[in-house]
């Protein structure tokens, strides 16, 4: 072993540790083992595990996955049906899939099979309690100590916090929040005949409460049905979600699972990194602010944070640590960044004129065009408003209501 990759008492030191086996953490593990770089991958779950999560693979998601891997889809989504709170339905068909679906369980275990195969080690069932970058644990200035629940410490030349949106490497690095979230979802099996006339469809529901909405996703013989609206609504959520239920004749089967989750966005001025610490996926509040979609910002921001926390390892000094980091943050802004600012336009519009989306949606071919576009990976919400200047004038009218 090189002395890069040991502390003066001997103790491993790892290039890569990532906090938090998501898809944001697998891709970080993966894009740098695939670096040649000795990576641990920690969950303080045992996997397969359950995460609340509508299990929806869009364009951006399919084209951000390792070389190769093959998605365990459900269902091949064609048709979508569009709902004003229960009224004013509409279906829109595609000739070509939108978009997949998946369970979380089975997609995010093959994800971590994929950073094993390129080389990383992972350790189940550990939790992380905290990062040091300074103090008695941590033997040098290129080295990070990770202490985990049991007391033990594990070295890094750099960290990536993967860990969830109630992130405790999040904390360390002082991510700031714009936008909080509820949602609520429900796991319901179902008969043969009902599953069948969702096949290959998925429903949206524009909901009673500003910037609500829930979904119908089919897998199969199991139905994810869920609804989101702002933090702090609670009790209108739980209400609108056993009222979606019911009107959708559902009310009758018994849910597998029934789960709820918190979605955070993050501010414009959040930081991304802390030294040598740097976050992605919900750890970082990347997710987009209207639709509250985050496996492709999990996927995306995963990868680019194991890229460049490669380079944040083969860092020598503070000074060289910090410019990469730098690196890593503008790269996601000139993104990612970019795509949220445009989800939080669309998000304060649709929270005031839930009505107008839905009349356009259903009703003018070019948002159905852009619709599909996106979901389909040809083009997203950032580079639509920058490229085509229909969608930019738009925007900028809904913007002045």
């Amino acid at each position: 072993m090189s002395s890069d990759n040991a502390a003066p008492d001997n103790e491993t030191v790892w290039d890569v540790v990532v906090v938090g086996a998501g898809p944001a953490g697998a891709s970080a593990a993966h894009a740098a083992a695939c670096a040649g770089r000795r990576v641990l991958l920690l969950e303080k779950a045992e996997l397969p595990r359950y995460k609340t999560c509508g299990g929806g693979i869009i364009g951006p998601s399919r084209d951000a996955l390792p070389p190769g891997f093959e998605l365990p889809l459900r269902e091949r989504v064609h048709a979508v049906t569009f709902s004003l709170n229960g009224k004013l339905s509409r279906t829109r068909r595609s000739k070509h899939a939108l978009f997949g679906l998946i369970n979380r369980p089975e997609f995010d275990a093959a994800l971590v099979d994929a950073a094993k195969d390129a080389g990383a080690e992972v350790r189940t069932g550990v939790a992380v309690t905290r990062v040091e970058q300074h103090g008695p644990a941590v033997p040098d200035r290129r080295t990070v100590a990770v202490v985990l629940s049991d007391g033990e410490t594990v070295l890094a030349r750099a960290v990536v916090g993967a860990d969830g949106s109630a992130s405790r490497i999040g904390a360390h690095v002082g991510v700031k929040l714009d936008q909080v979230d509820l949602g609520l979802e429900a796991e319901i099996p179902v008969p043969e005949t009902v599953a069948e006339d969702w096949a290959g469809r998925v429903l949206i529901d524009w909901g009673p409460m500003p910037g609500s909405y829930g979904w119908v996703f089919p897998k199969g013989d199991t139905l994810t049905v869920g609804v989101i609206s702002a933090r702090g609504e609670g009790a209108g959520t739980k209400r609108y979600l056993e009222d979606f239920i019911a009107r959708l004749g559902l009310a009758g089967f018994e849910p597998s699972i029934s789960s709820g989750h918190l979605t955070r966005c993050r501010s414009d001025d959040s930081p991304l990194s802390r030294g040598r610490v740097l976050v992605c996926g919900d750890a970082a509040g990347l997710l987009e602010p209207w639709t509250r979609e985050g496996i492709s910002y999990a996927l995306r921001s995963g990868r680019l944070a194991g890229e460049w926390a490669v380079r944040v390892a083969e860092a020598h000094d503070a000074v060289d640590a910090r410019r990469q980091a730098l690196n890593y943050a503008f790269a996601i802004k000139a993104g990612l960044g970019v795509e949220m600012g445009v989800g939080r336009r669309l998000h304060t519009v649709f929270a005031r004129r839930p009505g107008m989306f839905h009349a356009a949606i259903t009703g003018f071919r070019p948002a159905w065009r852009a619709f599909t576009k996106i979901t389909r990976g040809t083009t997203t919400l950032g580079d639509l408003v920058r490229t085509h200047p229909a969608a930019r004038r738009a925007l900028g009218a809904m913007d002045r209501g």
